[in-house]
């Protein structure tokens, strides 16, 4: 039996004679801690460059000027997305879609930023009839001010199954004076998506943001 078993034989090494590689270099670890409700929203910029933006509707992509004025100057819903995520984020896409119209009934926009642009993306959007605006943040610079995502901590290292590190799933309600007024973040995708709360958060921003515009014309008279 014992002449069977084959033993790998390995040459003795003396602790003491390794020597540390000062080269090598440590990245800290950083842990997440996303901007949340109450915060300020992030500085950050949108760049007019039509590449950097994709428009949708009811699956088709549509062409036409994007309304900077219009996006900027009124509550705005923020998603963030990636392709990675696969069922969780064609899920969060869906919901977010379905939203578009009470979203708009309340004066506020819709618009998702996701650093991937490709024909997968144009397929999705297709096989699932989605009226979406996307925004692509292909270094990752918007997430990262929001703190959803960290070249210091990979994703991989939270979830199996991806091998690329993108943002978490996020969905942000800002109100036109750059206040978060609500915030979902479901990393361990245990709750339901909160369609009520995020929709009552738009008409919250909406209705302040109509009394402010009251105020300024009384004021004018």
């Amino acid at each position: 039996m014992l002449s069977a078993l084959k033993i790998n034989s390995f040459p003795y090494f003396d602790l003491s004679e390794i020597e540390a590689d000062r080269d090598l270099t440590f990245r800290s670890f950083q842990k997440y801690e996303p901007v949340r409700s109450g915060d300020v929203l992030p500085d950050f910029s949108l760049e007019k460059e039509q590449g950097r933006w994709q428009q949708f509707f009811n699956g088709a992509e549509t062409h036409g000027p994007v309304l900077f004025h219009q996006l900027l100057n009124k509550p705005l819903v923020i998603g963030f997305y990636s392709y990675q995520w696969q069922q969780y984020g064609i899920d969060l896409l869906k919901q977010l879609s379905s939203l578009q119209n009470d979203i708009a009934a309340n004066n506020a926009s819709l618009l998702i930023i996701s650093s991937e642009k490709d024909r997968k993306l144009e397929k999705l959007i297709w096989d699932n009839n989605l009226s979406l605006n996307f925004y692509f943040d292909k270094d990752k610079q918007i997430a990262e001010k929001f703190r959803i995502y960290s070249e210091h901590d990979p994703i991989w290292n939270k979830f199996s199954g991806i091998d690329t590190n993108v943002p978490l799933l996020a969905t942000y309600v800002v109100s036109a004076s750059g206040q978060i007024e609500y915030d979902h973040i479901d990393p361990d995708f245990s709750k339901t998506f909160p369609t009520n709360e995020i929709i009552s958060a738009v008409k919250k921003v909406s209705s302040q943001q109509n009394n402010i515009r009251n105020i300024r014309r009384s004021a004018g008279r």
